[in-house]
């Protein structure tokens, strides 16, 4: 599998299936979404709503944290900030971070920007590990892109990409940076045989 998918250029091995839609999973957008809070503010003069030791959870993606605040209950389009020890988690994904920017729309899970000192990320496919890391990463769960900003590294435990920024895709399974980017090959791994110009970035 390592030499197929290097011979693609920045390949860099994540057999993800993030994206809902790949895995022929039910839409989420028609499954409620469920929440639980050890204690909660609705601070409505301000149109604040506050929850401590928070479970959000739609089907077989989930977000919890320490504490989340929230702009609305409505999950139609509201924005919501989690904060301390943030943990989301999706089919065969999880990401951690110390803060997340989570907007929900059209009654689902959109999109998800972490940060962290640094924010991480793994992905698990049949016998597979990725892992990831980077101070700041956007996942787009709609479009299947995950964009990792500022020190940026993965990793399939046998090839290595660090970055400023890279970008993958679930939708033809490639890392790209228009960046500079360093590769570790171990032993027994084919090396790229040519670079592909880089595929458009996912938009924000």
């Amino acid at each position: 599998m390592a030499s197929s998918l290097l011979n693609t250029g920045l390949a860099l091995l994540l057999a993800a299936a993030a994206g809902a839609a790949a895995a022929q999973a039910p839409d989420r957008s028609q499954l409620p979404i469920k929440l639980n809070a050890e204690s909660s503010d609705f601070d409505t003069q301000n149109g604040l709503f506050i929850f401590n030791g928070v479970t959000i959870s739609q089907g077989d993606v989930s977000i919890t944290a320490k504490r989340a605040v929230a702009s609305g209950l409505g999950f139609e389009d509201s924005r919501w900030e989690f904060t301390g020890e943030v943990h989301i988690a999706m089919p065969e994904s999880k990401l951690a971070s110390d803060t997340a920017r989570v907007r929900f729309a059209k009654g689902e899970i959109l999109s998800a920007s972490i940060t962290g000192a640094p924010a991480t990320f793994e992905q698990r496919r049949n016998e597979e590990l990725a892992k990831g890391h980077a101070n700041r990463i956007d996942y787009d769960l709609g479009r299947g892109a995950v964009e990792l900003a500022g020190d940026a590294w993965l990793s399939d435990g046998r090839t290595e990409i660090t970055g400023k920024t890279l970008v993958y895709s679930t939708v033809n399974q490639r890392v790209v940076s228009d960046q500079e980017v360093n590769i570790v090959i171990q032993p027994g791994e084919s090396a790229p045989e040519k670079t592909p110009a880089p595929a458009p970035k996912p938009a924000p």
